[in-house]
């Protein structure tokens, strides 16, 4: 039997029974990154900063693209052992104040 028809013979309550459960775990992810994002960024001190939220959505898209740049395997390149701009001593220095 190949795939197609296996898929053919799957009654369609499961089918939605299985999205709603694959909806579920979805959700429930989603709320884990959610928390643990939020955590980072109240111990960077994104709490108490008065700032736009589209001004704050772009600078985690400049984030994200950044790193996203640096998931990719760059030839002959060592790995950094601190955060590239400074970015370490900025959260240092934050949590000695």
């Amino acid at each position: 039997m190949n795939k197609e028809a296996t898929l053919m013979k799957k009654p369609t309550a499961k089918i939605r029974e299985e999205i709603a459960r694959l909806q579920e775990q979805l959700k429930q992810a989603e709320t884990r990154d959610a928390e643990r994002i939020g955590r980072i960024a109240l111990r960077a001190g994104l709490g108490e900063i008065e700032i736009e939220e589209g001004e704050l959505l772009s600078a985690f898209e400049e984030v994200a693209a950044r790193f996203r740049a640096q998931a990719r395997p760059a030839q002959g390149r060592k790995p950094a052992t601190t955060p590239p701009n400074g970015a370490g001593e900025a959260a240092g220095r934050s949590a000695e104040a």
